[in-house]
């Protein structure tokens, strides 16, 4: 980060911590969307909602738009109700719908019955496209004319109007079923008779673009032509929407990131790709454990395939030897936990998932999954151990096995979990090779905790047979 991107955000976290709520207003004001919009997305998410809330409206919807989505969802949530949906009202049809894909069904329906009529039909047009789609960043808020009419009409219109919509230097004509048929620049519109037609100072064929095209493709013919905005229309040339060109940098800023990622050396990450690391950092918990689980599944067999493998020695080994039959599973699972865990922060932070302001509660997140799993795990690898020595093996204490198999297998997982989020976050503070170094301490510390947790356990639980 920039030297001036820290003062300011020291300065900051001062005036809030110190309740200066006239000295920050006044330095919000000074200070420019982007950075504003950087601050917030570092900040606290109880100072985050505090700098929002002193920004004057326009700057608020203007800020807003620069914030990341996932900050965005936390912002709105933590608004009250009725702020929320004063803000949520004042967003624009194409925002409000990229953010209700992000929300939960339940924020975003009570959101949108507030709405008036109008907007929320407005709204619901847009997010009716598939994500991804020319249509889904659209918005329908466009100023258009009917052949017919007079350039003095025409300019009426656009006073009447002008504060409803996200552009007027790029105008339309349709006929009367909302067909295009041409386009008007401001300019020429303000330069022309009042008394002209306005079909006779149209520009004849507009360059326009189908619903269904990639958001993409769309983005690409803004940069790389003159136009503010391009038309949308269906599959019968209807006017639907516009694109503004605001809309085409955030999709070109996705694009440039996914560019840098690859020239960097990371895996050319995909939208699938990012799609999951969306749900593996900020997901529900059944979308998180139905991706995660299945693969430790796997790990959980082939570390009871190498404990009946191990069996096999029984008698060669001392009296307790079915103590070593779990070793492998005990160090196996927490190991793969560790390298699950690390690579996808690792992913996260390549794609700017991870917000480093707000690491504690993203850890502390990770570590809640990793108790979910640990407890699944653990039951699992307890029934196993109990059914295979107690009932086939006939061993003398199979319910403390299962005991010291599942609460081994629990801890080791959370440990594990919290060391592949946190190990490779100290290594990236202090500047160490993260991609190197992280490995090493996590299969090193986690081996030593689990083994400890294992042995101190089976030496209480089994005391009697040692």
């Amino acid at each position: 980060m920039e030297k001036e991107k820290i003062t300011t955000l020291k300065q900051l976290r001062e005036l809030i911590d110190t309740n200066q709520t006239d000295q920050l207003k006044k330095m919000l004001a000074e200070l420019d969307e982007y950075l504003i919009a950087d601050m917030i997305e570092i900040l606290e998410p109880e100072k985050q909602v505090v700098v929002f809330r002193l920004l004057d409206k326009q700057t608020a919807l203007d800020v807003f738009e620069f914030i990341e989505t996932e900050v965005q969802q936390d912002l709105i949530q933590n608004f009250t109700d009725d702020k929320a949906i004063e803000f949520f009202k004042n967003l624009e049809p194409d925002d409000r719908a990229a953010l209700m894909d992000e929300l939960p069904a339940k924020v975003a329906k009570r959101l949108l019955h507030a709405l008036s009529k109008k907007e929320r039909d407005l709204t619901t047009l847009v997010m009716g496209y598939q994500p991804g789609t020319a249509g889904h960043i659209m918005t329908p808020k466009y100023i258009s004319f009917k052949q017919g009419m007079t350039v003095q009409d025409a300019l009426d219109r656009i006073r009447e109007v002008a504060d409803e919509v996200e552009t007027v230097y790029h105008l339309y004509v349709t006929d009367k079923t909302r067909k295009l048929e041409g386009m008007v620049l401001l300019k020429d519109l303000i330069t022309a008779d009042p008394e002209e037609k306005i079909e006779n100072i149209m520009h004849t064929d507009p360059t326009h673009v189908k619903h269904e095209v990639a958001d993409e493709i769309v983005a690409q013919l803004l940069q790389d032509s003159d136009m503010l905005a391009v038309p949308i229309v269906d599959t019968e040339n209807r006017l639907l929407g516009v694109v503004t060109v605001d809309d085409a940098i955030d999709i070109l800023e996705d694009e440039a990131i996914d560019r840098e990622i690859t020239a960097a050396g990371f895996l050319d990450f995909s939208s699938r790709e990012r799609d999951r690391s969306r749900i593996l950092t900020s997901g529900k918990f059944t979308q998180i454990l139905g991706m995660r689980v299945p693969f430790l599944l796997i790990t959980l067999a082939g570390g009871m395939f190498a404990g009946f493998v191990i069996g096999g020695f029984e008698e060669i080994l001392e009296s307790v030897v079915v103590l070593a039959f779990f070793i492998p599973v005990i160090m196996d699972m927490g190991g793969n936990v560790g390298t699950q865990s690390s690579t996808i922060f690792s992913r996260a932070v390549a794609l700017g998932h991870i917000n480093f302001g707000r690491f504690l509660k993203q850890w502390s997140r990770e570590v809640g999954i990793g108790a979910i799993m640990g407890l699944i795990l653990g039951v699992l690898g307890a029934i196993i151990a109990y059914l295979w020595q107690g009932v086939l093996m006939d061993f003398e204490y199979p319910l403390q096995l299962a005991g010291v198999i599942f609460t081994a297998l629990f801890f080791t997982i959370v440990i594990a979990t919290a060391l592949g989020f946190f190990v490779p976050f100290i290594m990236m503070k202090i500047g160490a090779d993260s991609a190197a170094s992280s490995a090493p301490f996590i299969t090193t510390i986690k081996d030593i905790t689990g083994l400890l947790i294992y042995f101190l356990l089976a030496t209480w639980l089994l005391g009697a047979i040692m």
